[in-house]
């Protein structure tokens, strides 16, 4: 169980404190820092680096590229622009969003959006022609930096897809995926650090961060939702905005089914991203307050009570019985308390396989020109004897 919240928390290696959290009396004006990006298959790395930028200030701008950017300078995204947009509006760490925002950060754009620096990750973001896109504001002192989140990116997750094995799961030792990983995406002089495969290791302090909330408040409604919520997307999204939106004040607890649990109902190699991913990238979102994670596959007496659930809401995807051939549902059914709802968005984690599936040579080439420019970069570097 994990009480989620708005609220950011800052790292222990973060540096000077945000000035909102120094006392009243200390308090200076609203830094306002930029971040921007493609965020496209939005993941719990791109989460953690908003939540970082946001620690480092007081409000907290994101501009999200184009389509036709995208595809200019890196390849076709996954998802649409407006997908995309209303992906990071979900951010529980992001007060506003910039649409259409120019791939090249200057300090025209900076200073258009009152913006006081901007914030990305120790990976490099190229140009078409290779070119670092922040070196203007690098080389105007307002540019900050985080560390990239180690164990997630796009390149794995769609690597992941494609294997269609299960070795991501939580509890699965197997050589076959890292030896996939290992060249999905690499290029012909190698692995560049950024794009290339980590495993991701789960820590308290990592869950601290992402899940600073609150307890629920007397005259909160209590909803409960379940399942795998996998590769965390714009219907699972526009499905939790829908839950929200059944209370005057809501306090959503999401079930996040453990992936061999997942497997058994969804079968091939769901779940993509396993439990302790799932966890993060459900703990990122505005409109959830708390998870618990490995959730009951029945929801039953004893979780109702628990938690003191008012109600139990599902989508239109289809229910799949238990173990045993029961409902899952059929205890908030006979209290009165379950609620179909509809939230106008069908998309579905297969639909998002299927874009991978139909488009996996654009997917590949687009992986292996990144990693090419970035050792480019790192080769240029290493013959001036420079570090990066």
């Amino acid at each position: 169980m994990i009480r989620n919240g708005s609220h950011a928390v800052e790292d222990e290696d973060q540096g000077e404190p945000s000035s909102s959290s120094l006392s009243p009396g200390k308090r200076k004006r609203v830094i306002r820092v930029w971040c921007d990006g493609c965020y496209d298959m939005v993941h719990y790395g791109h989460s953690n680096q908003l939540r970082q930028a946001k620690a480092m200030g007081d409000y907290l701008v994101v501009g999200v590229h184009t389509d036709e950017e995208i595809a200019k300078h890196k390849g076709p995204p996954v998802f649409t622009q407006a997908e995309r947009y209303k992906m990071i509006r979900a951010t529980k760490w992001v007060d506003e969003i910039v649409e259409g925002a120019p791939y090249v950060t200057t300090l025209e754009t900076l200073d258009k959006y009152n913006c006081d620096f901007c914030m990305h990750g120790d990976d490099i973001t190229l140009t078409v022609d290779g070119k670092d896109t922040y070196d203007e504001v690098k080389r105007m002192g307002r540019y900050r930096e985080c560390k990239r989140t180690q164990g997630v990116s796009t390149t794995d997750l769609v690597g992941r897809m494609l294997l269609l094995t299960k070795s991501h799961h939580s509890n699965v030792d197997d050589t076959a995926y890292q030896l996939h990983t290992d060249n999905f995406g690499k290029g012909p002089k190698g692995h560049s650090p950024w794009t290339g495969v980590s495993q991701f290791l789960q820590t308290s302090q990592k869950i601290i961060q992402f899940a600073s909330g609150k307890e629920p408040q007397p005259g909160d409604t209590i909803i409960y939702v379940a399942g795998a919520f996998d590769l965390f997307h714009i219907g699972h999204v526009d499905f939790l905005e829908t839950v929200h939106k059944q209370a005057e004040k809501p306090y959503v607890i999401v079930g996040l089914h453990f992936d061999q649990e997942v497997n058994r109902y969804k079968g091939k190699n769901y779940p993509i991203m396993n439990i302790h991913e799932r966890t993060l990238s459900v703990l990122a979102c505005r409109y959830v307050s708390e998870v618990v994670i490995g959730a009951p596959y029945a929801v039953g007496k004893d979780l109702l009570d628990h938690f003191k659930v008012d109600l139990v809401c599902h989508g239109k995807t289809e229910v799949f019985p238990d173990t045993d051939g029961t409902d899952p549902y059929a205890e908030p059914k006979k209290r009165g308390i379950f609620r179909i709802l509809d939230s106008s968005n069908n998309l579905t984690t297969d639909h998002i396989m299927q874009r991978i599936i139909e488009n996996r040579l654009q997917f590949e080439a687009r992986n292996q020109k990144k990693e090419a420019k970035e050792m480019a970069v790192i080769e240029h570097f290493v013959m001036r004897g420079e570090v990066l």
